[in-house]
């Protein structure tokens, strides 16, 4: 698409969209007494209108029938896990039964290490990119901790090569090449937080598999964002969030995705609690654990319902629309901010930004980042008080994510003229 830098273009845009009715769907919030131009959804996604009827359902069942919701409220609590497998299992690209919803991020993140980080011998390390989420490279640490090694023996990072800020795929494969003997597993995050770079998560995998090494992936910024195919591409394990893209709610319920081939291997060393345990046998209070199978089986925990009912209340809108139409508007969206944004800039007596996203399209999600000048808060600071919910990364960074569920072609060109 050939973009102009206009604000008639912007209009046309959006009357040519087809998902500009979904906006509807959605509070906005108002900075000023006005809608706000918001572009954090790779923090907290906005609140679909249907996520209060979904709460007031649950706890009109809790109300009405107390305890006897679990069987016969009009979404039973005691299968409340299983309403999500369809859906999630398209967002990622993977078997219903490969995919379960629970607990938060983090949480999931260290119960996969559990199974799946098994270090023996030289094979101890753990391959991860630099500049990986803090939340997640702590979890990676304690992890080599409990298995009573060295952090700065046995995690190995994959560094952007000078005066680059990205990772390139030839640099992950050769470093996975390098240390394919003594790799227990690579862990990546499909889109990089601060710079939102998608990476080439299947020629990673492929790699991965022909050293027999384990392949997971941290989904937080990739799941509602890019297309995946987690089962074809043969990856062994991920997790993900709900609060950002898909728009459930802060703090909001989390997932995982365990390989069939993985998910079925029942002396997989794993943690576990009742609601893991098969569900034939569930109130039997059986003294051993006998897994479900699938990712099921790695559940600990009841559902949390009230939680889950804003994500379910998300995941229908998810499952109108569908990933393929929300990507291509997603990619339009970032082209025309990068557009709007070279454009005036180009134009400016004093460059005082640069864009450290990928420019190939296929190589980002809905997320530019923005690095500044040293008056960057400022800027920041700015544009924060004519409106414009973004996000600050120190040092220097701006992150914008115009989210195609509800976002609008005008707002990015507001947001490029109030940067410039």
């Amino acid at each position: 698409m050939k973009f102009e830098n206009s604000l008639a273009f912007a209009r046309l845009l959006d009357k040519q969209d087809p998902l500009k009715d979904f906006r509807k769907q959605f509070y906005i919030p108002k900075v000023n007494g006005k809608e706000s131009i918001y572009l954090c959804g790779n923090s907290l996604g906005l609140q679909p209108k249907s996520v209060e009827k979904h709460l007031k359902d649950e706890l009109e069942d809790w109300k009405n029938l107390g305890v006897e919701g679990h069987l016969h409220g009009k979404n039973p609590w005691l299968y409340y896990h299983h309403f999500f497998s369809k859906s999630i299992s398209k967002l990622i690209g993977a078997k219903e039964d490969e995919v379960v919803v629970m607990n938060q991020l983090t949480v999931n993140l260290n119960l996969m290490l559990i199974s799946f980080y098994r270090p023996k011998g030289k094979r101890n390390k753990i391959l991860i990119q630099a500049n990986e989420f803090p939340s997640d490279y702590y979890a990676f640490e304690q992890q080599v901790k409990f298995h009573g090694l060295n952090p700065k023996d046995c995690i190995v990072e994959v560094v952007p090569r000078s005066s680059e800020i990205t990772l390139r795929t030839e640099d992950i494969i050769s470093k996975i090449e390098e240390h394919k003997d003594e790799l227990a597993l690579v862990m990546f995050s499909a889109v990089n937080y601060y710079t939102g770079q998608f990476f080439e998560i299947k020629k990673i995998a492929k790699t991965c598999c022909n050293h027999k090494i384990i392949f997971g992936v941290d989904l937080a910024h990739a799941i509602g964002n890019v297309e995946l195919k987690l089962h074809e591409w043969n990856i062994d394990f991920a997790t993900w969030c709900s609060y950002k893209y898909l728009n459930s709610g802060p703090g909001g319920v989390s997932g995982v995705f365990v390989n069939n081939y993985h998910a079925k291997n029942f002396d997989l060393p794993r943690l576990a609690g009742w609601w893991g345990n098969d569900e034939k046998t569930r109130f039997k209070m059986p003294k051993h654990f006998i897994p479900q199978t699938g990712a099921a089986g790695w559940q600990i925990s009841n559902a949390p319902v009230l939680s889950m009912a804003a994500h379910k209340a998300s995941l229908e809108i998810f499952d109108k629309v569908g990933m393929k139409v929300l990507r291509k508007k997603s990619e339009q969206l970032t082209g025309f901010l990068e557009f709007c944004i070279t454009s005036k800039s180009e134009k400016s007596t004093s460059k005082t930004f640069s864009i450290i996203t990928p420019k190939q399209k296929e190589r980002r999600g809905a997320q530019l980042s923005i690095q500044t000048n040293k008056d960057g808060k400022k800027l920041f600071d700015r544009i924060t008080k004519a409106g414009v919910i973004a996000d600050w990364r120190e040092p220097d960074v701006i992150r914008v994510a115009p989210v195609p569920l509800y976002n609008k072609f005008e707002e990015i060109f507001r947001f490029a003229e109030l940067l410039i």
